[in-house]
C-alpha cells in the first residue's frame, strides 16, 4: 500500500527538505489552503478536500471532496479519516504546524488517533519530525541536534532512553511534569526510546 501524504495550510519555508521526503509513489491529499503549496512542493494532488473558506476551489481535474464550513472535523482531520477509509497505513502530515496553536495541537492529536488504529503517523515541519512512541521502540540517529519526549495523554510508564546524553531507565513521565525535553543523541550512536505503558510524543529537531 502506498504512503499517504497530507498537506495542510500552515507555512512551509524549507520546500527542499519536504521535496526530499515525498516520492512519486506517495498518495497526496491537499487540504483547502494547503493548495497554496502546490507550486512549492512540485507535486500533483491525488485528492483535494476542503470547505474552501481559506482557499478557492481550483476546479482541477482531480477528485475533490467539498465539505461544509460548519462541521466537527477540520479539513485535515477529515482528510486523515478519508485516507484511513481508503486503506492507508502510513501517513506523513506536512503544513500542519504553524501560527494557530489550536490547529497545531489539534493536528498533533491526529498522531494519537492514528496510533490508536495501529497506523504510523509522522508530522514533518521546517525544523522537526514528530511521532508517537507506544508499542514499538523508536530510534533517533545522531543527525538530529536534539530530541524531546512529551507526554500529551495519561501517564507513560517504563520509559527507557538509551545512547543519549540524558538516559532513563524504567521512568515515569506525566502530563504535569515534562522533564524529558531537549535531549541529545550520543555522537556516533543511535538513541533508542521505549515505553512499556502509555504513549509519548517524540520530537526530533534537525537544528
Amino acid at each position: 500500500m502506498k504512503r499517504c501524504v497530507i498537506v495542510g495550510g500552515a507555512d512551509i519555508n524549507d520546500f527542499n527538505h519536504i521535496r526530499e521526503i515525498i516520492t512519486e509513489d506517495d498518495y497526496v491529499i491537499f487540504c483547502d489552503s494547503g493548495l497554496k503549496h502546490l507550486k512549492g512542493l512540485g507535486v500533483s494532488p491525488n485528492l483535494i478536500v476542503g470547505d474552501f473558506d481559506s482557499h478557492e476551489n481550483p476546479n482541477l481535474d482531480v477528485e475533490t471532496i467539498v465539505l461544509p464550513c460548519e462541521k466537527d472535523d477540520t479539513d485535515t482531520v477529515f482528510a486523515v479519516k478519508e485516507a484511513v477509509k481508503r486503506g492507508f497505513d502510513e501517513f506523513i502530515l506536512i503544513g500542519v504546524i504553524g501560527g494557530r496553536l489550536d490547529h497545531t495541537l489539534g493536528n498533533v492529536s491526529i498522531l494519537l488517533y492514528l496510533d490508536s488504529l495501529s497506523k504510523k503517523g509522522v508530522i514533518i515541519d521546517d525544523y522537526s519530525q514528530m511521532e508517537i512512541v507506544s508499542k514499538k521502540a523508536a530510534l533517533i540517529d545522531d543527525s538530529y541536534a536534539f530530541f524531546s519526549l512529551l507526554n500529551i495523554t495519561g501517564v507513560a510508564e517504563g520509559v527507557t532512553i538509551r545512547n543519549a546524553k540524558y538516559p532513563l531507565d524504567n521512568a515515569e513521565i506525566t502530563c504535569e511534569y515534562q522533564y524529558a525535553v531537549s535531549n541529545e543523541v550520543v555522537s556516533g550512536k543511535t538513541a533508542e526510546v521505549s515505553v512499556q505503558n502509555g504513549r509519548l510524543l517524540l520530537i526530533k529537531d534537525r537544528t
